[in-house]
């Protein structure tokens, strides 16, 4: 018998209470798991054979249901939060017992109503719980390649790589450090562009498009701003990249390549002190 995993098992006693399941090639019954009489179909008798997920009830008993959860053993998806307490979250998974995410597999706080994506596991004493850290529950086998527009959950963001993505909450990718321009937040869904394939499957993304189309783009942005401003900037493309990303979201770079396409085109004016609209 499997935890976390749907199987069919055979009915082998009837009972009050409901009926006692095993495995049809254990002949003599000695694993049986007890599938509550609320569960039992009204046509089900002892030799049947019933489709049914194994969990955990309450006092830790290992118990059938024919209900359907949300996510099994080693799978990643979303799962809503219905109850916080002192040692950690509650998920809704489609079943009675709601499914536990304790704290140490949390990446970022959640509250109850939020969706969170995770993965079922079992932790050291044969219960399975959810964890956020889903790195080595994603695939690395995708059908993405260079140039895909892919959407996923930002799951975990690390000041030394950048952006772990979980690619149709499925596939392993990563958003560079150098491509975290703007505000990200752990849970995140974004829209990103694949930008290479690694050898092992694995994608980097940016959420930024190709150059020559970013540009305009960013032109955009950086009007919309000045704007704001009552019409003067009150920085120029000598500011600091960490000024530059705190107001634009964009790296120096292409805060200077957007600010010298506005020029050529005539529409603003450099000063010392920062950036006019004409």
């Amino acid at each position: 018998m499997e935890l976390g995993k749907k199987q069919t098992l055979k009915i082998v006693q009837q009972v009050d209470f409901g009926v006692y399941l095993a495995e049809e090639s254990d002949t003599e019954a000695k694993n049986r798991v007890l599938l509550p009489a609320k569960q039992v179909p009204s046509w089900a008798k002892p030799g049947d054979l019933l489709p049914v997920f194994l969990y955990r009830d309450s006092k830790d008993r290992l118990i059938a249901t024919t209900n359907e959860p949300k996510l099994m053993l080693g799978e990643v998806g979303v799962l809503t939060v219905s109850a916080t307490g002192k040692i950690g979250a509650f998920l809704d998974w489609g079943l009675e017992k709601d499914l536990f995410l304790p704290f140490k597999e949390q990446t970022s706080h959640v509250n109850v109503g939020d969706e969170v994506l995770v993965a079922v596991y079992t932790d050291k004493s044969d219960r399975l719980c959810a964890t956020m850290n889903v790195y080595k529950y994603l695939e690395n086998d995708s059908e993405y390649k260079t140039g895909d527009q892919v959407r996923g959950t930002l799951y975990l963001i690390s000041h030394d790589f950048g952006g772990y993505v979980a690619v149709d909450n499925r596939y392993s990718a990563l958003i560079p450090k150098r491509e975290m321009y703007g505000d990200f937040k752990a849970g995140q869904v974004i829209e990103a562009r694949v930008t290479r394939v690694k050898e092992d499957g694995r994608l980097n993304l940016s959420v930024r498009e190709k150059a020559y189309l970013q540009i305009g783009m960013d032109a955009e942005k950086i009007l919309k701003l000045i704007d704001s401003y009552d019409g003067a900037l009150p920085f120029n493309d000598k500011a600091s990249p960490e000024t530059i990303n705190r107001e634009c979201g964009m790296s120096k770079n292409e805060f200077k390549r957007a600010v010298g396409n506005l020029l050529k085109k005539g529409v603003i004016k450099i000063t010392e002190k920062g950036i006019l609209r004409i």
